[in-house]
């Protein structure tokens, strides 16, 4: 395969913004075509990015000349599109959250597994190098024993027109913002981490709006995160410790030309390390086609399955 061929299916914000640029920077990518209910977003973004429109997303699917499908569709739409797009045999990029819950992420998993094809979720941010240098930080013992994982991800209310506040479409801060703290604790704690105890707070809308978690691992060792869609922006991470702390304040959304700081805290010193930018986006989807090149597809299905299960935990917990 001298190229992936790839078909987006969907004009979301996320795709034209950090997506498919970050697609057509990558050399052994090929951007094929874009897939649009209409024929006149479909153009939009096709003339933006050089490739063919097509009105439909099945059309898009029924393609021979597409190995890869950017699937940037709100998450209520995901369980059919992803089945319709593992029965063409194509590969799926999609973002996250992936599943409306625990048991349609088994169905979606299981028949990526049947067919043998990759199925990931954009975590863009897990594959940012300031996740490593903590990892070294702690590793080094410069906060001593892990004690506390906290993370924070929220903003102000969004237009209200978007998809987000529809719960049919998978809205709520619950699949969305808690997404990435939820995984973030994964990344410091382990994938045997189990929620404790859920908050969610709807504000008598039709969606949860913002809420917490407590997350506990079998060695005692816990996270403590909070999210939300009606928030004063916030969007870190710190990992407490017996001789230190470490805070990483643009953990989940650093552009590519940010250059991340990380602060180191010990007794009576306070040092931070700036990390070189680098765009996430294309570290993923180069992570993407290693992952098929070497047809090593197994451990983004437990990824898929862990964060399934925890974000399911958290809701029946909140419940």
């Amino acid at each position: 395969m001298s190229k992936l061929r790839i078909g987006v299916l969907g004009c979301a914000n996320i795709a034209r913004r950090s997506v498919i640029p970050a697609i057509k920077s990558i050399a052994d990518f090929e951007l094929v075509a874009i897939a649009s209910r209409t024929k006149v977003k479909a153009e939009q973004f096709a003339l933006e990015f050089d490739c063919e429109a097509i009105e439909g997303y099945q059309n898009l699917l029924d393609r021979n000349d597409i190995d890869v499908v950017y699937m940037p569709l709100p998450t209520g739409l995901h369980e059919e599109w992803v089945a319709k797009a593992l029965e063409a045999g194509k590969h799926i990029h999609v973002e996250k959250s992936l599943a409306m819950n625990y048991q349609s992420a088994i169905k979606m998993v299981s028949l990526a597994k049947e067919k043998g094809l990759l199925i990931m979720e954009n975590f863009m941010f897990l594959y940012h190098h300031q996740h490593d240098f903590v990892k070294g930080l702690i590793k080094q013992g410069e906060i001593g024993e892990l004690r506390c994982f906290r993370s924070s991800f929220g903003f102000p209310p969004l237009d209200q027109n978007n998809f987000r506040y529809n719960k049919e479409l998978g809205g709520g801060a619950l699949l969305d913002a808690a997404a990435y703290t939820v995984r973030a604790s994964q990344l410091f704690l382990g994938d045997d981490i189990k929620v404790e105890a859920a908050t969610l707070n709807t504000m008598n809308t039709d969606v949860d709006l913002f809420g917490g978690a407590y997350l506990k691992s079998p060695n005692g060792m816990f996270a403590e995160v909070a999210f939300g869609f009606d928030n004063f922006y916030q969007c870190n991470y710190e990992i407490w410790g017996s001789k230190g702390k470490i805070i990483v304040p643009r953990s989940f959304t650093p552009g590519a030309e940010f250059k991340p700081v990380i602060t180191l805290e010990q007794q009576g010193d306070t040092i931070n390390y700036e990390i070189e930018a680098e765009n996430h986006f294309v570290n993923i989807l180069n992570e993407f086609k290693r992952c098929v090149l070497e047809n090593d597809f197994e451990p983004k299905y437990s990824e898929i399955l862990n964060q399934s299960r925890l974000l399911q935990e958290l809701k029946d917990k909140a419940s």
